[in-house]
């Protein structure tokens, strides 16, 4: 911690509310972030009960190789770093059956969900053309992002919305039936879980008490809503961002 200068000090001491740090490009914050990781677990908080996410699976590397350079194997056992969407997929696979879902959900990438849209259009899909395929698949992905529900997406869609709505319900069932999830449902779906069941939520809260968030980006409305469900009215949970 001796490499960082009094306000990055001042960053990772602050852990007993919630805090977020504006910094520029290069300016540190992922140093900050896996500098704090380990100040906490020398404080004395189990690594288990810590989880840092940022934005890709390359940084989540970086951030780890880090982290274990300042801590032991032991000491760093249990540790989360990820991706948002590599956390939210555990969270779905730890509570599949709350959801229910079978174990081993399977995750569609995008060429699978352009086939699954293909297939409901080519079997019926009513007022679906396969020429607007990509125009469906984009606007579910927006939906969804945007924490649109298909029975929501139906309710408030324009007339230009209108076959896409429709398609996006068919095409949400289909995944279920598959054991499925695609990309945009690794936030969205353990968002509504912990909505829908408070003691699962808590149970969270209880697993994850420090959530370090690299690049916080508060222009994801699922993201925000997982962040803040998190951390809301738990007394022993801390979000930290950067």
């Amino acid at each position: 911690m001796a490499k960082l200068n009094p306000q990055q000090q001042a960053a990772v001491k602050a852990i007993d509310h919630p805090l977020l740090v504006l910094a520029g490009a290069g300016s540190g914050k992922t140093r900050v972030i896996t500098e704090k990781i380990a100040y906490l677990v020398k404080q004395g908080l189990p690594a288990r009960h810590i989880a840092a996410v940022t934005f890709t699976n390359k940084a989540a590397r970086e951030m780890k190789s880090r982290v274990s350079k300042l801590l032991d194997d032991t000491q760093i056992r249990g540790l989360r770093v990820s991706t948002f969407h590599s956390l939210g997929l555990d969270i779905l696979r730890k509570e599949h059956k709350v959801l229910a879902y079978k174990a081993a959900i399977t995750l569609f990438d995008e060429q699978d969900k352009q086939t699954l849209l293909k297939n409901l259009i080519n079997h019926g899909a009513k007022d679906c053309d396969l020429d607007n395929l990509d125009n469906y698949a984009r606007q579910i992905g927006q939906w969804k992002n945007a924490f649109v529900t298909p029975e929501q997406a139906q309710a408030t869609a324009t007339r230009e919305q209108y076959a896409a709505a429709g398609i996006y319900n068919e095409y949400t069932r289909s995944l279920k039936a598959y054991n499925a999830v695609d990309f945009d449902d690794l936030i969205l779906l353990p968002v509504l879980l912990f909505q829908q069941h408070p003691a699962v939520l808590e149970k969270w809260q209880n697993k994850i008490r420090y959530l370090l968030v690299d690049e916080y980006q508060d222009t994801n409305i699922t993201q925000y809503q997982l962040v803040k469900l998190l951390y809301e009215k738990s007394k022993t949970y801390r979000v930290f961002s950067v």
